[in-house]
């Protein structure tokens, strides 16, 4: 095995220097701010999940540094919600085919910093360009009788999807008429973000890429009094945390953060479908918001869910996404690489060892070994798919996102013990039941505390016009997709109240 010739970090790093010198120096990546590239911040190492390569680090601000980036964006606010719509949607336009035509060193740049597969990374990169040209296409509607947010609005998204989460919602923000902020993730996705806001910078877009700790910045990220909109992307104690920063400035905000998506299986009998399902459930290593990792199953019908649920596991390929035996071979066709660390890697393994030997029963346990990777690469962020059968109260695995290829299987023996289980996080982005009768569907859906709920099928965060937002702690603030993003980070009529998860009430279109 070697690496897929072309593909080696510093040739991807010295495609970016071609594209983008203003953004990559021969040493660093540049904070961008007040319309201009900056040389500041500290600059700390980055290590590529794949096999520990060193790649390009975040340049690291500090709140006064981050302040003065906020300062600058609010300036460019100023000019940019009184451009005309038709110019917006014209330099919205010519950022997202400038980006398309880089979209393989986009993905290529998301396989080195987060470790996604390259079928993967490139679904990505055109989730978010495919995206943003509906937007474009719809966006005169949509803002109809409503004018931009009073100041920029501000993004701190998690490293997962950078470009089909976060430069979609950017590009968007953009289109609607606001500036945009965004903190790069402090895990991943800094020289992919640089690269698309250096290309969208181009065509004149109003766009600030900041690097720095989360904690360090969040106040001004967040709580900065001139912002428009705080957008978050997380886990739970930081999205608490922003949400306190908010609580008494009465500003716009949209929060997503983790929850225990379930899939319940109840009087069922269709295992090939499931099969396929589960299969496809490991989809970046379960790396997503909307991932599956528990599963709650009827005690009569658990001989034959085990069984679909083996053949799906057996089938999975893992390891290092740019592998290859031959020079002219394709890039593997992967389920899934590295975990983002090897931090997260073996705070996993921790996890899984205290709940077997606290009672849980490992009903599959993946070799390491059996991963597709280079002859003597560091593995040590890679985590072979696993499942557990009753995982003990006591550990987070039974009540907490595991966010890797983790699965937690309870049985159950009655409706009521059914929706308890699914019910475990307080609430969550997505759930699914597989039943086979449509009225069974119907008559526990809503007792599910996810927002949207597939009946034999697995939920999204959707495209374009679907709706997207949490129950419960999984989500606070305004819900986004479609129209609803828009009026997100726009003003309409006065008294107007957003439909969202707000403390105080929920209002479903």
């Amino acid at each position: 095995m070697r690496l897929k010739p072309g593909t080696a970090w510093p040739d991807v790093h010295d495609r970016c220097r071609t594209a983008a010198p203003e953004a990559f120096h021969d040493d660093r990546v540049l904070n961008h701010w007040g319309g201009i590239w900056h040389r500041d911040g500290r600059p700390v190492p980055g290590f590529s999940p794949l096999d520990g390569t060193v790649i390009a680090g975040p340049p690291r601000l500090d709140r006064a540094g981050a302040g003065r980036a906020v300062a600058g964006a609010v300036e460019e606010h100023r000019r940019w919600r009184h451009v005309p719509l038709a110019a917006r949607k014209a330099m919205v336009a010519a950022a997202v085919e400038s980006m398309a035509a880089h979209r393989d060193l986009l993905a290529l740049l998301l396989v080195w910093e987060i470790g996604k597969p390259w079928r993967t990374a490139r679904a990505d990169v055109d989730r978010c360009l495919d995206g943003v040209r509906w937007y474009v296409d719809e966006i005169d509607r949509m803002t109809a009788g409503r004018t931009p947010l009073p100041g920029p609005v501000s993004n701190i998204a998690s490293w997962n999807y950078p470009m089909s989460v976060l430069m979609h919602a950017m590009l968007v923000q953009a289109l609607a008429g606001n500036a945009v902020i965004a903190k790069t993730p402090t895990d991943g996705g800094l020289s992919c973000l640089t690269l698309a806001c250096a290309l969208a910078v181009r065509e004149g877009l109003p766009f600030t890429l900041v690097s720095g700790g989360g904690a360090e910045l969040s106040p001004v990220l967040a709580g900065g009094r001139a912002l428009g909109c705080v957008s978050f992307v997380g886990g739970r104690d930081a999205g608490a945390k922003v949400a306190t920063s908010l609580a008494d400035l009465g500003r716009r905000h949209v929060l997503e953060q983790e929850g225990l998506n379930c899939w319940g299986v109840w009087r069922y009998g269709d295992w090939d479908t499931l099969t396929r399902q589960i299969r496809a459930s490991f989809d970046y290593g379960k790396q997503r918001c909307t991932a599956y990792p528990r599963f709650v199953v009827q005690r009569a019908l658990f001989h034959d869910f085990l069984r679909a649920y083996l053949a799906a596991v057996d089938a999975l390929r893992f390891g290092h996404p740019l592998a290859v035996a031959g020079p002219d071979d394709p890039l593997p066709e992967l389920d899934f690489g590295p975990l983002i660390n090897a931090s997260k890697a073996k705070e996993l393994a921790d996890q899984v060892d205290e709940a077997v030997a606290r009672g849980a029963v490992p009903v599959h346990r993946a070799s390491p070994a059996s991963g597709h990777f280079l002859p003597g690469q560091d593995t040590s962020a890679y985590f072979a798919p696993t499942a557990l059968l009753d995982p003990p109260r006591s550990s987070p695995l039974h009540h907490a996102e595991p966010f890797g290829p983790v699965d937690t299987i309870v049985l159950v023996d009655t409706e009521a013990e059914l929706l308890a289980a699914m019910n475990a996080s307080n609430g969550a982005l997505v759930a699914t039941l597989s039943c086979d009768e449509e009225e069974t569907f119907r008559r526990l859906a809503p007792e599910v505390r996810a927002f949207k709920v597939g009946h034999n099928r697995p939920r999204s965060r959707g495209d374009r016009e679907e709706l997207f937002g949490g129950l419960g702690a999984s989500w606070r603030g305004a819900f986004v997709g479609g129209e609803l993003l828009v009026k997100a980070v726009t003003e309409g009529p006065d008294g107007e109240r957003l439909p969202g998860n707000f403390p105080h009430y929920t209002l479903l279109p």
